[in-house]
């Protein structure tokens, strides 16, 4: 999801395109081999992030523009103060964290239990946990990502990191709510996909900062170089622990700085043999993918309390445009990593395509691990034919949402082969 994408502002440029003369130039990789790395590597430690907001004296009304990623937003706050008993509604469509503090029970909707929801959300769901069970956890399959950056030592992922380098960050920016998010959701000890697959963090920004005209300009050619540095890692990986998969949870547009630099790495990377899963993923590979809700208190498990995502839900629902050639990925109602703490975490009532994204890196590792000669394109046919297809109620009428990623299933096809 583009708009949930917010990278920490940083000063120092470590890519310069004029200094290089043409994009062509810049995009061509160096003649020179790349320092041996001895892994793990870890370049840099961010600082956590302090969300701590103080106390409210109401509560947010809901945010009602479904494209923003967060509707009623209680994360870092504090509601002691305030009586919620009937306010289940709002509640329901809140996010949250590890520092919300609470009013007591007496003071709470009834049955409303904010820790259990933030428990159930770090389930996977679909089944994934059970595939975990059996052994099946992404283990020997690396998985690179590259967004902001991370507070290394979190609980979820600091043992499956391997590497963590940056890119055109400045050495005090602390670590970012999103990076957290998608580390988690690919990799987490308990939050994740593929919680023993290996991790390969490039935190980089994705801008330019014009102090004078006081605005921010996307530029690409920082991810481009983020790229091709996994390129360079995945070279010196033995066979049996490579980099099968590439996540990057935002999109690249004709027109934007760095567009060209962007879209030749990734081809580079495609030609390599590696699924690149961004929300570029129909320009890069001709996958389409789309992200889903769930009701808080629904079961992860059950293919049955998954809808889609708030922000298109009236495309099914009032425009009737049932999306069946995109595979549909569980994003909303998660509970992620948090940047403000090593053991805090954060629940998002509404996902989008970010959380999606690492969601499907996730699935593909799993899916290597089982059959490591696989292919995007032989694991995307598999997803989108393995995928089950549910009925869903609204205003008194039917209707079809899916293929919805089966994990189990796939795995199954995949075995049976």
């Amino acid at each position: 999801m583009r708009k949930l994408l917010s990278l920490s502002v940083a000063l120092l440029v470590v890519v310069c395109l004029s200094a290089c003369g043409t994009a062509n130039a810049a995009s061509t990789p160096s003649a020179e081999e790349p320092a041996p790395i001895t892994f793990p590597k870890i370049e840099h430690h961010p600082e956590p992030a302090d969300y701590g907001r103080g106390a409210l004296d109401a509560l947010p009304p809901r945010n009602l523009d479904r494209s923003s990623p967060l509707d009623v937003d209680l994360r870092g706050y504090d509601v002691s103060g305030l009586d919620l008993r009937e306010s289940l509604d709002s509640l329901l469509y809140a996010s949250h964290d590890s520092r919300t503090v609470w009013p007591p029970r007496d003071r709470m909707p009834e049955g409303f239990d904010p820790q259990a929801l933030l428990e159930m959300g770090k389930n996977p769901g679909l089944g994934v946990r059970e595939l975990h069970k059996r052994g099946i956890t992404g283990r020997g399959v690396g998985i690179a990502i590259i967004d902001s950056g991370i507070q290394i030592e979190h609980q979820e992922y600091v043992d499956r990191l391997r590497l963590y380098e940056e890119i055109a960050l400045t050495p005090d920016e602390n670590a970012g709510m999103h990076g957290a998010a998608v580390a988690s959701i690919a990799v987490g000890k308990t939050v994740g996909v593929a919680p023993e697959a290996d991790l390969y963090y490039i935190a980089s920004r994705n801008f330019d900062r014009d102090k004078d005209a006081g605005r921010i300009e996307l530029n690409y050619a920082y991810y481009a170089q983020a790229v091709r540095r996994i390129l360079e890692i995945n070279a010196q990986l033995p066979e049996g622990r490579k980099i099968r998969v590439i996540s990057i949870s935002v999109g690249w547009r004709h027109g934007q700085r760095g567009y060209e630099e962007m879209t030749a790495a990734v081809d580079e990377a495609k030609k390599a043999g590696m699924l690149v899963v961004s929300s570029c993923i129909d320009e890069v590979h001709g996958f389409k993918f789309h992200a889903l809700g769930r009701v808080p208190l629904s079961d992860p498990d059950a293919f049955e309390s998954y809808l889609p995502a708030m922000w298109w839900e009236s495309d099914l629902y009032e425009n009737e445009e049932h999306p069946s050639d995109r595979l549909l990925v569980p994003s909303g109602s998660r509970t992620t990593a948090s940047p403000n703490g090593a053991d805090e975490y954060a629940f998002y009532r509404q996902g989008g395509w970010s959380w999606a994204i690492p969601y499907i890196a996730g699935v593909y590792a799993l899916a290597a691990q089982v059959e490591p000669e696989i292919t995007p394109e032989r694991f995307w046919a598999l997803a989108m034919k393995t995928g089950r297809t549910i009925e869903v109620a609204h205003d008194g009428k039917e209707f079809s949402l899916g293929p919805i990623v089966d994990p189990a299933a796939l795995i199954e096809a995949l075995q049976g082969d």
